[in-house]
């Protein structure tokens, strides 16, 4: 059997770096990479990027940890898929518009409709706006 495809968006994959934020969802998504793959869109470097400065600004992580994250990261089975211009100008400002989302949910939101892909997400806006599309949310098995 092939690998288990799936989206992940930074709200997942930022709780495997910030301890306070992980949970049973997002550890088993993390799971899940062991014999599956991820793909997200460009944003998501910038997103994840963004939020471990801040965390780094307030105290709640070091430099070190940082460093030590993004080298976890790169480790992991996941793709980041580049994007054009004309795509998140037209398509993807559109979905953002459409759903109510910010630009950055929609980039994750287009992937998974684009790709027929199930979303990770504990974002719950945009966990609403993938039902309303039919894109399905990614339920990783049990953990064992």
């Amino acid at each position: 059997m092939g690998r288990e495809l799936f989206v992940v968006d930074a709200s997942v994959s930022l709780a495997w770096g910030l301890e306070d934020e992980s949970n049973e969802y997002t550890d088993a998504v993390l799971d899940a990479l062991e014999n599956g793959k991820a793909l997200v869109p460009c944003i998501w470097l910038l997103e994840v990027s963004n939020a471990l400065l801040v965390a780094e600004r307030r105290g709640r992580v070091t430099q070190a940890m940082v460093a030590g994250f993004l080298e976890y990261l790169r480790s992991l089975p996941i793709v980041v898929e580049q994007a054009e211009p004309d795509r998140i100008f037209g398509e993807v400002l559109l979905l953002a518009r459409e759903q109510g989302l910010s630009v950055y949910d929609a980039a994750y939101l287009d992937l998974a409709l684009r790709r027929g892909l199930p979303l990770a997400t504990q974002d719950q806006v945009l966990r609403e706006a993938a039902r309303r599309m039919g894109v399905e949310l990614f339920q990783p098995a049990e953990r064992g």
